[in-house]
């Protein structure tokens, strides 16, 4: 495994000494659209959960003559781009070294293009999380420091091939990208079976686009959202394909990246060649990592629909950061789309059940329950299970 360190904040509160700069790698602001199909999914493997969810889509039908589209709809994360860049670049500056952010919104620019107006996020990089179909799944690719004189033809490139998928126009297109000398490509999460082909199918064809592209990935992606286990496999992984591990926060919520990357480059072109050139890496996880992974995924879902007052204005509510499509198939914000202008009851019930388990003494009961001790001992590679 070329050139790649795993350092813990929690063990080593010096792990950044030694470093000037501190980069955040992949996270998420408002302008990012995220997929609400996993609820399909979730009422799918939950059975006890199918009769709630026939309830919402039979009273959608028949009350407002609009049949609930899963795939068509979508939330946004609650934080503004600057919100989310000076979360991420306090985060890194409270360690006593510069901050740098890459921002990854879903399939569009337009965060760091509206950041780099304001003067202390100016030389943010064009980014994008790029969802790449391969096959019966699709894999989800970092592509930091896009051109900015070429990031609307390349942006333009992504949506064309994610329309009409075909692997060897995939391949010229990681080629073309690899052309760029500035250019990062990340595979994020690559062992998050994400779409649910099965953990067989989905390991063969991580391992078949590999074999057809690994050249052009200059990193896999240690997930600061995913369990400890999984990242392990990504390290096997990295070891089986002798790729660079690097770090990807993947924050939606308010919790900053649960990891960065460390570096003595002075800008993210310079750390970009420093990836490429000198197969350097050094991963450092923030302590937030050391929390339960369960209890993790359920701030952020509290996160998702908290209420924000001091936010501005479409994203204080979660009903205004869900979109679902009207009668006419333009997607507007529930908020728009409740005929009295509150959300069903069971919709209340719901967010208002996922905001208890966020209180006080039922969150710390969660949190004791939900404890991960031994993954803390086991760490990423140590003793590999």
């Amino acid at each position: 495994m070329a050139g790649s360190t795993i350092s813990y904040l929690w063990r080593d509160r010096d792990a950044s000494k030694g470093f000037r700069t501190g980069v955040s790698l992949h996270s998420h602001t408002n302008q990012s659209k995220e997929t609400l199909n996993f609820l399909a999914n979730f009422g799918n493997q939950y059975p006890l959960m199918r009769p709630l969810f026939n309830r919402l889509e039979r009273r959608s039908a028949e009350n407002h003559g609009m049949p609930v589209n899963y795939a068509a709809s979508y939330w946004t994360p609650p934080m503004t781009p600057k919100l989310a860049f000076d979360l991420e670049s306090g985060q890194i500056e409270d360690l006593g070294i510069a901050s740098m952010v890459s921002i990854t919104d879903h399939d569009n620019i337009k965060a760091p293009m509206l950041l780099r107006a304001v003067p202390s996020a100016r030389q943010i990089p064009v980014s994008v999380e790029w969802t790449a179909p391969y096959g019966k799944q699709s894999f989800h690719l970092g592509i930091h420091n896009l051109p900015s004189a070429k990031a609307a033809e390349w942006m333009a490139t992504f949506a064309e091939f994610t329309a009409h998928p075909d692997d060897a126009r995939l391949t010229e297109i990681l080629v073309a990208l690899n052309d760029e000398p500035n250019v990062l490509v990340i595979f994020n999460h690559p062992m998050w079976d994400l779409y649910l082909v099965g953990r067989e199918r989905h390991e063969f064809l991580v391992n078949q686009f590999l074999q057809k592209n690994g050249n052009y990935m200059h990193a896999l992606e240690l997930n600061g959202l995913r369990h400890w286990e999984e990242n392990r496999a990504v390290r096997r992984l990295a070891e089986k394909w002798n790729m660079l591990l690097i770090s990807g926060g993947d924050r939606h919520g308010v919790e900053p990246n649960a990891n960065i990357n460390l570096t003595n480059a002075t800008s993210f072109t310079e750390f970009v060649h420093e990836i490429r050139r000198e197969k350097k890496s050094d991963t450092l996880f923030m302590p937030q990592y050391a929390e339960p992974w369960k209890h993790r995924l359920l701030r952020s879902a509290i996160d998702a629909v908290r209420d924000y007052p001091e936010f501005p204005q479409g994203s204080r509510t979660w009903d205004q950061r869900v979109y679902h499509p009207d009668a006419n198939g333009i997607a507007r914000p529930l908020c728009e789309l409740w005929p009295d202008g509150t959300p069903p009851w069971a919709m209340t019930w719901g967010v208002a059940l996922v905001q208890f388990m966020g209180k006080g003494l039922v969150s710390g009961g969660l949190r004791i329950a939900w404890s991960e001790s031994h993954q803390l001992r086991l760490a990423l590679g140590e003793n590999d299970v």
